[in-house]
């Protein structure tokens, strides 16, 4: 009997809204204005590439990138052979970072509604992310209820740019129900410095996209290194907390200089039963793209075997965006065993996604979508 297990999972795709109409029939209406005014609201970032986007992710009808599932499917999933899209939405993870907790609320769950009725009926190959409002953690945790049980949700998802650390208490009744529910939480970048953020260095605002694009990685840094240090993951043993789109060359340091520190100022966390680097082995998971590119491609196998964990990165396309990785391309250099891993198995694990999901046509998948027969 020949296996059916996926072969290429993409753990960073970016579905988007087509319409800011779209969504006003999930929205309270006392909320339409609004969205349709400011949309998610949590202020522009830094002038960059004229389009974060793929100029060729554009729809046949000149649509916004990522916001057509059929598609999506065919630029995308079917001509790399993907078993499997974990969709991270665009534009709206923000929805923490605005200033009104209430709106926040709703924008998400309306969001969530959305993306099961526009995507998760058009194709089993695409699985979602509960999108939260981290800013209201009691409001977090009743969405996170009232999703958890669609089988084609598959992790909790909220922005990196924050206000307080991750690791903090304030944030710990979003890990207990994301824990109870088995479902990983993913931070994404983008937000650094918006809406009600802090700066996105602690010096302050860069001046151009360039420099702020280099630092993103800081964010990164200081949210593992609060989860750890204030004992999330002895509370929450079972949790799995995902760092998509951040890097990964900077974890090796971070678990050096945590190590270290850890052996002379153990009475200052003394909750903590283990090094911080074996925490985070167990309970940290990373994306590949954008993934660090030396000149000599060695040193990116060495990165791995500093790392220590081979089962802790999950390739990543980001599709549709400008710097999106070719998974026929990516990763070359890596020697093949973890390569595979990288490209498959790691998120089957994580995901729980052990058999590919039945292939379909485009007619097959747009009827799908529409309820017809």
């Amino acid at each position: 009997m020949q296996e059916n297990k996926p072969k290429l999972i993409d753990a960073d795709v970016h579905n988007a809204i087509a319409s800011a109409k779209d969504l006003l029939p999930y929205l309270p209406r006392a909320f339409h204005e609004q969205w349709l005014t400011t949309g998610a609201g949590y202020g522009g970032g830094y002038y960059g590439n004229p389009s974060v986007m793929r100029r060729d992710a554009y729809t046949e009808t000149g649509g916004t990138p990522g916001s057509d599932p059929m598609y999506l499917k065919k630029h995308h999933l079917d001509v790399y052979g993907i078993d499997y899209a974990v969709l991270t939405g665009s534009g709206i993870l923000g929805i923490s970072l605005n200033p009104d907790p209430d709106y926040g609320n709703v924008v998400a769950s309306a969001y969530n509604d959305w993306l099961v009725e526009t995507w998760l009926k058009a194709s089993p190959q695409f699985k979602g992310s509960i999108l939260i409002n981290h800013s209201d953690p009691v409001a977090a945790v009743k969405e996170i209820e009232r999703m958890a049980g669609h089988p084609d949700m598959v992790q909790v998802i909220m922005c990196s740019g924050a206000r307080m650390l991750y690791g903090q208490r304030y944030y710990h009744p979003i890990y207990e129900a994301a824990e109870r529910h088995g479902l990983p939480v993913a931070i994404h970048p983008g937000t650094e410095g918006r809406g009600v953020a802090g700066p996105p260095t602690p010096s302050g605002h860069p001046t151009r996209y360039l420099e702020w694009h280099n630092i993103l990685p800081t964010n990164y840094m200081a949210h593992v290194n609060s989860l750890v240090c204030e004992g999330v993951f002895e509370k929450f043993p079972k949790l799995k907390f995902v760092a998509i789109e951040g890097g990964l060359a900077w974890l090796p340091h971070l678990m050096w200089r945590m190590d270290k520190n850890f052996k002379g100022l153990r009475e200052t966390v003394p909750w903590l039963k283990r090094l911080p680097s074996e925490y985070i082995r167990e309970h940290i998971r990373l994306t590949t793209q954008p993934i660090e590119e030396p000149d000599n491609p060695q040193h990116l196998n060495a990165i791995f075997d500093m790392m220590g964990g081979d089962h802790m990165v999950m390739f990543s396309s980001d599709y549709p965006h400008w710097d999106f990785d070719n998974p026929k391309m990516a990763l070359q250099p890596i020697r093949k065993e973890l390569r595979q891993r990288i490209m498959a198995r790691n998120a089957m694990e994580l995901y729980g996604l052990y058999e590919a999901a039945p292939r379909q046509d485009q007619g097959e998948a747009a009827a799908a979508l529409t309820g017809e027969e």
